[in-house]
C-alpha cells in the first residue's frame, strides 16, 4: 500500500472515531448527566479534538519536521474557531429553528 493511501485511511479512521467519541460524550453529558446541551457540546468537542490531535500526530502524520510551538498555536486557534462555529450553529438550530440538538 502506498504511503498516501495509508495516511488517508488512517486519517479517516481517526476522524471517524473522533466523531463517535464526540457524539457519545455529547449524548452522555446531555441525557445521562443532564448537562445543558451547549455545555455538553463544548465538553464533547474539546475531548474529541484532543483525541484527534494526539492520534493524528502519533499515527497519521509525520510531524517530526514541524515547529511544535507554531503547530500547537495554529491547532488551538483553529479549534477555538471550530468550537465557536459549532456552538453558534447548534444554538441557532435549537433555540431559533427549533430542531432537536441531537
Amino acid at each position: 500500500m502506498n504511503k498516501n493511501l495509508k495516511q488517508i485511511i488512517r486519517f479517516c479512521v481517526v476522524g471517524g472515531t473522533a466523531f463517535l467519541i464526540e457524539f457519545g460524550i455529547f449524548w452522555l453529558c446531555t441525557h445521562v448527566f443532564g448537562i445543558n446541551y451547549l455545555i455538553s457540546n463544548c465538553i464533547a468537542f474539546t475531548l474529541s479534538v484532543i483525541y484527534n490531535y494526539i492520534l493524528s500526530i502519533l499515527w497519521v502524520f509525520d510531524t517530526k519536521k514541524q515547529n511544535k510551538v507554531v503547530e500547537m498555536i495554529i491547532f488551538i486557534a483553529l479549534s477555538i474557531v471550530g468550537l465557536g462555529l459549532n456552538e453558534l450553529i447548534l444554538w441557532i438550530s435549537v433555540d431559533f429553528i427549533h430542531i432537536g440538538y441531537m
